[in-house]
């Protein structure tokens, strides 16, 4: 069975976690942590990045620092994953969805403004296979109405729009080390701030509430309860094992860009028939190869190649159920004008397998599954 996942490996992950035994500070914050946590900012030019334990406790660090409470509303798209909503419905936040782009599957950018209100506070958005969002666009509208913009960058770490880094457009960027994702440490996640007066609020809500980084700079004698906050410091082992594959990332990268690049060309003549359609780059945005989907026509057409591929050894997966039509999302949030592609394009999409040790046989067999499946 080719997997539809396995998660990043370079072979020297147990090297370094090995030295952050050695060095006796295994917790937060320790050598590897400020490794990963140096490369991010030299690599995205963002003021701080703060690594977290999950993308879901970025999210959340990044509502907290929009000061969002309960009553206020965000806007979001409702294809995404439940930790884009739930950052700020734990705050009392009410989501409000919006549709979809089919091209990108991206929040459409033409239909926020619409649903602002007086009580919008914050535009929440998501880069779907680390493809940008019409970020521009969706800046000017946050400009213009004084609204905070988060990015769910979970899948879009290495990504740009027109030449920016993905993640460090907006107030506050989020990346995700999840063992699905392009780099990983397991479970982890990273919160890049791009205005500096943050910084300091974030490392003491990062804290559980206190100065203790301050303290570790050698800035005060002690360190003191200042805010609230919460331990969001993931275990500098973990950091170690991520900071391995940040070491190798081009060569990561350019493995799943080939990847990527061989399913596109080798289906092609099927979306030239019209038979499926491909994901679409728009110009100006450069993608990481997270991820390679196809559309097919309809929820009965890939329930049937989902099961065709399972039967030759190709575990092929969709995605996200939109969160508007979930129980929570019900409770929780309302969609704001109508739900022309969100629903529809959803149980179009299906995922074919895509990981860094991917071999190009196996990519090639899988696209050969795919063309058998309709050329029968």
């Amino acid at each position: 069975m080719i997997r539809f996942n396995v998660p990043p490996f370079t072979g020297r992950e147990m090297e370094n976690m090995k030295k952050a035994v050695e060095n006796m500070h295994i917790c937060g914050d320790g050598e590897f942590t400020r490794k990963c946590s140096s490369y991010l900012e030299e690599s995205t030019g963002t003021s701080k990045c703060l690594l977290t334990t999950s993308c879901t406790h970025a999210l959340e660090m990044a509502a907290l620092l929009c000061n969002l409470k309960e009553g206020d509303e965000v806007i979001l798209p409702s294809y995404t994953f439940v930790s884009t909503a739930d950052a700020f419905v734990l705050r009392g936040a009410k989501a409000v969805f919006v549709d979809i782009r089919p091209d990108t599957m991206n929040i459409d950018e033409k239909l926020i403004e619409d649903a602002i209100t007086e009580k919008t506070k914050a535009i929440f958005l998501v880069h779907y296979a680390g493809i940008g969002c019409e970020m521009d666009v969706i800046m000017d509208i946050a400009k213009r109405h004084h609204l905070m913009v988060v990015e769910d960058a979970a899948q879009a770490i290495m990504c740009t729009y027109k030449g920016k880094p993905l993640g460090t457009i907006g107030d506050f960027g989020c990346y995700s080390f999840h063992e699905t994702k392009n780099f990983s440490m397991g479970e982890g996640g990273a919160l890049l701030i791009r205005d500096a007066r943050y910084i300091e609020e974030a490392e003491i809500l990062r804290e559980k509430g206190t100065d203790r980084s301050k303290y570790f700079r050698g800035q005060v004698d002690k360190y003191r309860w200042m805010n609230f906050g919460s331990s969001y410091l993931p275990s500098d082992m973990n950091a170690a094992y991520l900071y391995t594959q940040f070491e190798q990332a081009d060569e990561i990268n350019k493995a799943r860009l080939a990847r990527w690049n061989q399913y596109y060309e080798l289906l092609l003549p099927l979306q030239e028939k019209g038979v499926i359609e491909l994901p679409a780059v728009p110009e100006g945005c450069v993608h990481n190869g997270h991820m390679f989907y196809i559309k097919t026509k309809n929820l009965e057409e890939r329930t049937r190649l989902v099961d065709f591929l399972k039967e030759n050894g190709i575990m092929a997966v969709f995605h996200y159920v939109p969160l508007h039509s979930a129980p929570a999302g019900l409770k929780f949030g309302r969609f704001h004008g109508e739900d022309k592609y969100t629903t529809k394009e959803s149980e179009r999409l299906l995922r074919l397998p895509m990981f860094y040790q991917l071999k190009e046989e196996e990519a090639a067999y899988i696209a050969e599954k795919v063309k058998e499946f309709y050329e029968a």
